[in-house]
Parts: C-alpha cells; sequence; structure tokens
C-alpha cells in the first residue's frame, strides 16, 4: 500500500456534504492500492455547524485518524453573541442582520483571512510534518473550505517538497456569500494572494465540477509568467474534476417505505417533495411556492413540502405568505442514514440551486443521493449549468428558470400523476459511485507519481550528460 495523507477540517463526528465527500474517498481508495492517513481536528476543539455522530461507524478502525487541538474564534463568537448554532455559509444561517451581527461580520471578513479555521494550521502542520516522516508519504491531498486548510499543504510541500493535491469543494472568493463579509480591499487583496498562491503551488487541483474548473484556471498563471515562477505543470493538465457521488452502501438496503418516528406517515393520499440540505436567502423558491399555490386545489392539498436540514426561517415567513403553511414539514438537520430514508419515501425530490454568480458550477453532494434514488428530480436554476447537463444525460428529472411559474406548475402536475418507479438511466448514475469516483482519484495520484518520476530521469539525465 502506498500511503497518501488526507488533511480534512471536517470529518466525524461532524456532519454535512463536506464529510461525506473524504469519508468515502477514504473508505474506498485502498481499493487502488492507497492507505489514507487522516489528519483532522480534535472534536473537542473544533467548532462544527453539524453534527452526525452515526458517521463514525463508517471509519475503518485500520485507518489512522491523527487529531489536533485548534483555537476557534468561532466558539468564542457563540459566547459573546449569545447563539446557539455556529455560523455556517457566511452567516446565512442567521436571519436577519442586526448592528453588532455586521460588527461579527467584518472582524470575520477583515481579521481571520482566509477563515475562521486557520487557527487549527499551527497544530496541523506539525502534525503533518511529524506524519510525513514516521509514515513515508507519497502525496498530501487537502480539502476545503475552509480554505485556510490548503495552506498547511503549500507549507508541508515547501518544507518537506511532497507532491501536494488541493481539494476545492467551493470557490474561494468568488463563493457566494464573499461579498456579505464586508472586506475591505486590503483584505480582499490579501485573500486573493493567498487563493493565486495555492493553485498556482499546488501539483494537482480537483474540483467537483465543471464551470468551477474553468474559474479557478482562469486564475492560475499561464505563459510567460508560469515558467518564471517554476511551475512546470500546464494548467490545462493540472485541474480535474471529481463530482461528488453516493455511496451504494448507503442504500443497498433501501426500499420506499416511511421514516420510523416520522410525524405524518406517507399514504396515498399525500404527494411528499422532499428538499434536504440547507437553504438560505440566496435559495429562491417564489417561482416554486407560486406554482405550488396555483395548483387545483384538490391536487394542492394532497402535495406536501418537506425539508430535511438547516432552513433559514425565511422559508416558513414564504409559506405562510402563499396560505401554505400547513403544507411544510420541518425536520431539522437529521442524522444521514434517515435522510436518506425521507428521499426513499418521497414523491419527487427538490433541489434549489442559489442564485448567486457562478452558479453553473453548483454541484451539491446531496444532488447525486438524490440520482441514486431514481425518484424524479425537480431543479430549479440555470439551465445551461452543470446540473442541467447530468440531468439531462441521466433522464433522472427537470430543471427549470426560478421564475417559470407556469412551467413548474406543469411538471408538478405531472410528477404528481406519473406512477413510474423509477428515472434515470442506471448506466449514466453508476458512474458516479463513489467507489468509481475513487478510482479517478487514484488514477490522478498515480499520474503525479508518474510526473515526478519523469521529471527525476531528466534531471539525472542532464546530469549524467
Amino acid at each position: 500500500m502506498k500511503k497518501i495523507l488526507v488533511i480534512t477540517y471536517y470529518w466525524p463526528p461532524s456532519g454535512g456534504a463536506g464529510v461525506q465527500r473524504w469519508l468515502k474517498f477514504v473508505k474506498y481508495l485502498p481499493e487502488y492500492g492507497y492507505e489514507p492517513v487522516v489528519l483532522t481536528v480534535d472534536e473537542e476543539s473544533a467548532s462544527y455547524a453539524q453534527m452526525d455522530q452515526s458517521l463514525a461507524g463508517e471509519v475503518d478502525p485500520r485507518i489512522k485518524v491523527v487529531r489536533t487541538p485548534s483555537f476557534e474564534p468561532y466558539n468564542l463568537y457563540l459566547k459573546l453573541s449569545g447563539k446557539k448554532e455556529i455560523p455556517f455559509g457566511g452567516f446565512t444561517n442567521e436571519g436577519s442582520v442586526s448592528f453588532l451581527q455586521r460588527i461579527f461580520r467584518f472582524i470575520r471578513g477583515n481579521l481571520f483571512i482566509p477563515d475562521p479555521r486557520k487557527g487549527w494550521n499551527r497544530y496541523a502542520l506539525k502534525a503533518a510534518k511529524k506524519i510525513a516522516d514516521q509514515e513515508k508519504i507519497e502525496a498530501v491531498i487537502t480539502t476545503g473550505p475552509p480554505h485556510s486548510t490548503h495552506l498547511i499543504g503549500y507549507h508541508l510541500k515547501k518544507s518537506r517538497g511532497i507532491k501536494w493535491i488541493a481539494d476545492f469543494r467551493d470557490p474561494w472568493t468568488d463563493i457566494y456569500y464573499y461579498k456579505d463579509l464586508s472586506h475591505t480591499s486590503l483584505a480582499k487583496r490579501y485573500d486573493r494572494k493567498l487563493e493565486s498562491k495555492v493553485l498556482n503551488s499546488c501539483d494537482k487541483v480537483i474540483t467537483v465540477g465543471y464551470e468551477l474548473k474553468k474559474l479557478l484556471e482562469s486564475k492560475m498563471e499561464t505563459g510567460e509568467r508560469r515558467r518564471e515562477t517554476g511551475n512546470a505543470s500546464p494548467v490545462s493538465s493540472k485541474v480535474h474534476v471529481i463530482t461528488n457521488g453516493y455511496d451504494t452502501e448507503d442504500f443497498k438496503n433501501q426500499k420506499p417505505s416511511p421514516v420510523s418516528g416520522l410525524p405524518s406517515p406517507v399514504s396515498d393520499l399525500k404527494f411528499y417533495i422532499t428538499y434536504a440540505g440547507t437553504i438560505s436567502s440566496y435559495y429562491r423558491m417564489e417561482g416554486f411556492i407560486d406554482a405550488l399555490a396555483d395548483l387545483p386545489e384538490e391536487i394542492r392539498q394532497q402535495i406536501y413540502v418537506r425539508f430535511v436540514g438547516n432552513i433559514s426561517p425565511v422559508v416558513n415567513d414564504l409559506f405562510a405568505k402563499a396560505g401554505l403553511s400547513s403544507q411544510i414539514e420541518m425536520t431539522g438537520y437529521v442524522a444521514h442514514d434517515i435522510s436518506i430514508d425521507y428521499l426513499f419515501q418521497s414523491g419527487a425530490l427538490l433541489l434549489l440551486i442559489p442564485d448567486v454568480s457562478e452558479n453553473k458550477g453548483i454541484l451539491t453532494g446531496k444532488f447525486f443521493e438524490y440520482l441514486a434514488t431514481g425518484k424524479p428530480i425537480l431543479a430549479i436554476g440555470p439551465t445551461d449549468g452543470d446540473v442541467a447537463e447530468i440531468l439531462k444525460e441521466s433522464g433522472a428529472g427537470f430543471i427549470y428558470p426560478y421564475d417559470d411559474v407556469a412551467a413548474i406548475k406543469e411538471c408538478i402536475f405531472g410528477l404528481f400523476n406519473d406512477k413510474r418507479e423509477a428515472y434515470g438511466s442506471s448506466q449514466a448514475i453508476e458512474k458516479y459511485s463513489r467507489k468509481s469516483l475513487a478510482g479517478v482519484l487514484a488514477g490522478i495520484i498515480d499520474e503525479l507519481k508518474n510526473e515526478e518520476f519523469k521529471t527525476t530521469y531528466k534531471r539525472e539525465l542532464r546530469i549524467k550528460n
């Protein structure tokens, strides 16, 4: 087994999509000849926005996991603000913004660059150097957000010369809530400098979608400037797309059945449209609500919308204004296995893509679990982005612009009356299994090692001649 070091802030018992991606890669990489060593933060020091104890059971006990302390400003924020939840998504889970919150956002945007989790770096870097020396690590992978984690990879490569892959699950200075953090022009310049340093210093970049790939490539040095800095890897061969996916083992025992403890069990008289994930003010759903409200009353009364996850209070207000309060259910955040149960006992699945710049490249982890259920997907967002392309390729659902009320209404009506057992081509969907995607990652690591061999061979040949 060739050993690689995976540096990730989010790891069980943390919950959320960021955990799923690397939990599954680590699970399947040994099947391709790589033994991961995981470096993460100690849960007692961490500031996790979501917790999911059930995920700890998915960590193979043979995998070495090293945890370190951290300094976490968000824990101090909770004490000073009186809040009960760690902020996430640029404070988008906090609803209306008070004067005190504006001050906290300014502090976050200007004193903690690139993010408040950078307090983990000095502990993690010390541990990473020790692991690299003891375990004979062949490559290191850092994943962000938090993007401060990539700086650990930067310093490890600089001090140990280890090949380094940076995984971008989200944009850095282009993330949708960036403008809400009140950066000064000086802070923005410094943040972009760090972003550029990471992108141009790492050996490979992997990311979750093709639009984000284009964005990251646009920020890289090219041509003469690249040669001046000694960055030999062409941009075109440096950035690779490995989407999020689904784990077949999470679905093998699933079948459309009521979830234990569900307030309103599924029956023939109720058609559930389920949304799983987070929702902030950037997730426009007025078109969906208007379409639902415009359905004939005898049909509308049989349709219920269930939200599974951390949902902005704004959602309740929108449904109330439309007179639909009695037809929504809020579960709050639930364990991952329970969230999958909710998906299976739905008539259709709702996917909302934030109405922000660069949203064509947003591909959430939950989307791929939607695909795996075989349930029809109703997506609302850009009709020429990555989600639209996969829906077209797989035949797993439909996507409409935010304000196309007539089309959304017609789709809901059609799904309500459709009796098909499953949607989507199994062949088109299977390539998004976590096991298959881990194989793609292993291929990129192999490629990295081959490039290192070729570079070493050419150097030795020059010396010999």
